[in-house]
């Protein structure tokens, strides 16, 4: 969405003033080899230097980016590149270029974490120099094939031949390059006056585009909405409880951003409570999901309508009326039907066992995940359930999600923007042999994504639907809420979705205009 904002003149650390556009992110975005993206602050650096095949619009319209134009087939994309695209060194970005991307995104030595989830696992790439096109196929059909290459982003020059560049300066074809790096504290860029290829052919000839752009590393939201108030940034993201503060500030303008469903996944190995579909069942029926998404998301979120983000490829409501209602009589009975009667002291046990769940959630995460995580234990602790909470800072819930694998019940926000990525996480080997963290086995999902996989873009989308609710049916994965954060602008108007900036659609207002 386009954010416009009101009167001031923000300076940020190491900024000149007005021609400066400073914004705040939380955590420090690491290692900017494009190859190595972990996280959404790091997609959000990247995006600023680098570009793409393609771009998606607020609407979910698919536009060109460095490629003009595409033709797609089930299972290959080719695209023609637009002739003019330079590299921030002078070098030209060809359709080798492209190739070579690919080879080293799919090579198994780079160990690259985007592989199987915005990198189509088998993608190979065949460049026609000549014709200035690049064809990007997969060993069978895959859907979204074009989709995807939003998210590949393509070094080139300097970088493609060495990219051990990456640790110390960007190698891209982006509107901005990095000059100066600050690690946990600032990255500053300057603003490439030559771009002309963003989306749908986007420049930076306009003059109230900013000469620089101030990436600001502010862990705390408290800081960042200060920061707003005082004129020491032009754009920020909140999803706590200091949002409420910036829609009262005078020349500051704000707007709600979907970021994806919030959900908790049962850990359904053996030996776990969520092995028994009639027990996940059970336990679903003694929680008030809407109550809890209330909790989760301070009052904030909204109803949660799917399990991918906005705007998504396959739109339409898959979780109404897939997971039970609340009802804890029957969810009473349903513990009793599944072998664990109350004993004299309240609790469910078998052959003198309690049935206990160890639940994890992420520490860092804020007042609103532990309350929400403290309401749900209190409803299955209610129907004589022992729940075991266990706050997990973020360094750290990795590791015990899929290696330790120490949790029955885990609070988990996937974050994907494509039903593709969900299948390496809900299907297929289990950890730590492969992505599936919570041991899923559901044969009507695979049945239909699969069937989905092999119809390009929209043409899949029923089935893409349907998957969804054979999991949610299943009792796989629990979408709670659909969270929001909010966009908030100063002094400037600007467009980011999904983590990734349109640097393009920054213009300095200075007026409030």
């Amino acid at each position: 969405m386009l954010l416009a904002a009101g009167c001031g003149s923000p300076q940020s650390a190491g900024s000149a003033g007005g021609d400066t556009f400073s914004f705040a992110v939380k955590g420090d975005p690491g290692l900017l080899d494009p190859a190595q993206v972990r996280n959404t602050t790091t997609y959000t650096a990247l995006s600023l230097a680098y570009d793409t095949l393609v771009h998606v619009e607020p609407d979910g319209k698919v536009v060109s980016g460095i490629a003009r134009s595409w033709e797609v087939s089930p299972s290959s994309v080719t695209f023609t590149l637009r002739p003019d695209v330079a590299c921030s060194d002078g070098s030209p970005v060809t359709p080798s270029t492209v190739a070579e991307n690919v080879r080293h995104l799919t090579d198994p030595a780079t160990k690259s974490p985007t592989l199987g989830v915005t990198v189509p696992e088998g993608l190979t790439a065949k460049a026609d120099t000549a014709a200035g096109k690049v064809t990007l196929s997969t060993p069978k059909p895959f859907a979204f094939i074009l989709e995807s290459t939003r998210f590949m982003f393509l070094v080139c020059g300097k970088g493609l031949k060495d990219r051990s560049v990456l640790a110390r300066t960007t190698s891209g074809s982006g509107p901005f390059t990095l000059t100066s790096a600050q690690p946990n504290q600032l990255y500053t860029y300057a603003l490439r006056k030559d771009y002309a290829w963003g989306p749908g052919g986007a420049n930076t000839k306009d003059p109230r585009m900013p000469g620089t752009f101030a990436l600001n590393v502010v862990p705390s939201e408290q800081t960042a909405a200060n920061m707003m108030i005082s004129n020491q940034l032009n754009g920020a993201m909140l999803n706590g409880p200091d949002r409420s503060r910036m829609q009262k500030i005078p020349g500051v303008r704000t707007t709600e951003q979907s970021i994806g469903p919030s959900e908790f996944f049962f850990h359904q190995g053996k030996g776990h409570p969520g092995h028994d579909p009639a027990l996940r069942r059970a336990l679903l029926q003694a929680v008030d999901l809407s109550q809890l998404g209330a909790i989760a998301s301070s009052g904030t979120g909204r109803k949660a309508t799917g399990l991918v983000q906005s705007p998504r490829p396959c739109p339409g409501d898959t979780v109404s009326g897939t997971l039970p209602p609340p009802d804890r009589a029957a969810a009473e009975k349903a513990l009793d039907a599944a072998g664990w009667p109350r004993d004299a002291s309240g609790t469910r046990t078998r052959n003198g066992k309690p049935l206990s769940v160890r639940m994890v959630y992420g520490a860092s995460s804020g007042e609103a995940a532990t309350a929400a995580a403290e309401y749900l234990a209190q409803a299955w602790q209610d129907v004589g359930v022992q729940v075991h909470l266990r706050g997990v800072v973020d360094a750290a819930y990795a590791d015990v999600e899929s290696v330790t694998q120490d949790w029955d019940v885990i609070w988990e926000p996937l974050g994907v923007t494509l039903p593709t990525q969900l299948l390496g996480m809900l299907s297929g080997p289990f950890t730590p042999d492969g992505g599936n963290f919570a041991h899923l086995t559901n044969t009507r999902y695979e049945q239909l994504s699969a069937e989905a996989g092999k119809r390009p873009g929209s043409a899949g989308c029923a089935q893409w639907r349907a998957s969804e609710q054979a999991l949610l049916r299943g009792g796989d994965i629990v979408p709670v809420v659909d969270r929001t954060a909010t966009v908030a602008a100063r002094n400037s108007t600007f467009r980011i979705m999904s983590g990734l900036f349109e640097p393009t659609s920054i213009r300095m207002t200075g007026d409030g205009r």
